[in-house]
């Protein structure tokens, strides 16, 4: 079975087995908040972001209120995101060009999108399909795990491997792939000890376990 088959088949199973999957694992009200909450997310686990932006949000809702931030007071708001540091100076710098160079409005274009502090691809993507603008296919830790472990892709780096995931999934169900692989990545096929005796995945041969010992 070639890679593109094996991949919708795999699509279709995921779907059937995890429904109602979310663009954004993220809480949030406003694009600004969306955008703050997933810059907060590198190296930590949404559930500890959505603690954290509980009360954050209270406080902050718009690009202004970001930009306008404490710097010190904001990294000992976020400090439990880890990295707080430097996440806390990149949000600041991030919406601080947002508010001077495009009118206060989250940038809707890649190029642009990947040129603020604290934005890679995984970041844009995610806000990109949050709001029906489908350009890539967002790679994070579970979503890089599991592409090794099915065999669609040998690289570590994560624009390496979102490039071998366009070539195999079709491009209507791309913004779709992240929540996917991640509900999985959470429940079964986890980082470590991998619940493969029950994966629906594993029992239609449809896994090669890819790295798995």
């Amino acid at each position: 079975m070639d890679d593109k088959k094996r991949a919708r088949l795999i699509f279709s199973k995921l779907e059937q087995n995890y429904f109602s999957v979310p663009l954004l694992f993220l809480d949030y009200k406003t694009d600004a908040q969306m955008l703050c909450a997933i810059i907060l997310s590198a190296q930590s686990t949404d559930a500890q972001v959505n603690k954290v932006t509980k009360e954050l949000f209270k406080k902050y809702k718009s690009v202004n209120d970001f930009s306008n931030a404490n710097l010190k007071i904001f990294e000992i708001e976020i400090k439990s995101t880890g990295f707080y540091k430097q996440k806390a100076k990149r949000v600041i710098e991030c919406f601080n060009i947002i508010k001077n160079n495009y009118g206060g409005k989250i940038p809707l274009r890649m190029s642009d999108l990947i040129s603020l502090p604290g934005v890679g691809r995984k970041t844009a993507n995610l806000v990109l399909a949050n709001k029906g603008i489908i350009e890539g296919i967002a790679v994070d830790t579970h979503v890089a795990r599991l592409a090794r472990r099915m065999n669609f892709t040998n690289f570590r780096e994560q624009f390496k491997i979102e490039k071998d995931l366009l070539k195999i999934f079709d491009k209507k169900i791309w913004g779709r792939v992240n929540g996917l692989f991640i509900s999985h990545g959470r429940r079964i096929c986890v980082a470590r000890n991998p619940k493969c005796n029950i994966c629906f995945l594993n029992k239609r041969n449809l896994c090669p376990k890819k790295g798995l010992k």
